[in-house]
C-alpha cells in the first residue's frame, strides 16, 4: 500500500486537501501525489478541490505540471480547483511561471470556501 500523502476532508461538497508531506521535491513523491489528486476525481468523482499548502514548506517546480493537469481535467469537467495558505517561497514559483493568473491562491481556508459560494 502506497504512503498516503494527503489528508481529505469534505466540507459540503468541496474537498479540502491537506499535504502531509513538507518537501514535495522527488517524483516518486509527486507521482504518488498526483495519483492520490487525481484519484479523488476519477474514482470518487469530486469535483470541487481545495489543496491546502498549509504544512508544504519546498514544492519542486515538477510538481506544478500536475497541478496544472489537474486544473485542467477539473475545468474539462466544469469543477473547480482553488488553493490557499501557500507561502511566499511557493507563491513566488506560481507568479514566476504565471501560474497565479491560472491558479484561484487564497490566502487562507475560510477565504477560498467562501469563493464557492
Amino acid at each position: 500500500m502506497a504512503k498516503e500523502r494527503l489528508r481529505v476532508e469534505q466540507v459540503g461538497d468541496i474537498s479540502v486537501v491537506h499535504f502531509l508531506d513538507k518537501r514535495i521535491l522527488d517524483e516518486p513523491t509527486i507521482q504518488a501525489i498526483a495519483e492520490q489528486l487525481f484519484s479523488l476525481v476519477d474514482t470518487d468523482g469530486k469535483r470541487k478541490l481545495l489543496l491546502n499548502f498549509t504544512s508544504v514548506e519546498y514544492m519542486s517546480s515538477a510538481a506544478l505540471g500536475k497541478l496544472i493537469n489537474l486544473h485542467k481535467k477539473l475545468t474539462g469537467l466544469q469543477g473547480k480547483l482553488t488553493m490557499c495558505s501557500v507561502i511566499p517561497q511557493i507563491f513566488e514559483v506560481f507568479a514566476i511561471t504565471k501560474l497565479d493568473k491560472i491558479f484561484k491562491i487564497f490566502p487562507d481556508e475560510d477565504a477560498a470556501l467562501a469563493s464557492y459560494k
